[in-house]
């Protein structure tokens, strides 16, 4: 029997960081002139984390085998790409959109996959997965293109995509992990017909 721990660490860790995400995002709407060193710290411990908790989510197996697919290379990016932001907080706007964009971008892009997975496997909401991921990406291409120079503008987009990319995380984690207690791993289930003789 497979234990489940690391599972709903794994879940748990995705919905806390991806709720702070959203957090984020509407105070870099709300408030435009928010300090860049402090976005940059910020986004660096969120990027960090997240791609820990996304290496559980990986190493774990759940029911569907569909949330945590690409995570294992999609963890050790957003830890790179964490410690980049944290050795270089304060540097230019610019810099944290790319790379957040890079990152949306990446995850988006994935989770239109999983979307289409999650069809196949019948799950109900995979619409909603679809739509937060199409739209996720389209910031996420923002973010990259920088329509803008303004700082305050540039804020008030990683806001957007950060509260888009928390809303995704969210909805795949409610919609797409399942957790059965007693879950035996890579189990086949086979028929078996005995023959009588007549």
């Amino acid at each position: 029997m497979q234990s489940t721990a690391p599972m709903r660490t794994a879940k748990t860790g995705y919905i806390v960081i991806s709720a702070v995400l959203c957090v984020l995002g509407i105070l870099f709407i709300t408030v435009p002139a928010f300090s860049i060193s402090a976005a940059g710290i910020l986004c660096g411990v969120i990027l960090m984390v997240f791609g820990i908790v996304r290496l559980v989510g990986y190493f774990s197996k759940d029911l569907y085998r569909l949330a945590f697919q690409y995570d294992l290379a999609f963890g050790v990016m957003l830890l790179a790409l964490g410690v980049i932001m944290l050795v270089h907080p304060g540097s230019l706007m610019n810099f944290i959109c790319i790379t957040l964009g890079l990152s949306f971008l990446a995850d988006g892009l994935f989770k239109v996959q999983i979307a289409i997975d999650s069809k196949s496997f019948g799950i109900r909401h995979w619409w909603l997965i679809l739509a937060l991921a199409i739209i996720t990406v389209i910031f996420g291409a923002i973010l990259i293109i920088r329509p803008s120079e303004s700082s305050h503008i540039l804020t008030v987009l990683a806001g957007i995509a950060l509260l888009c990319e928390g809303l995704l995380n969210i909805i795949t984690m409610l919609t797409a992990v399942k957790i059965i207690k007693h879950q035996k791993p890579e189990v086949i289930e086979v028929e078996y017909y005995e023959e009588t003789e007549e």
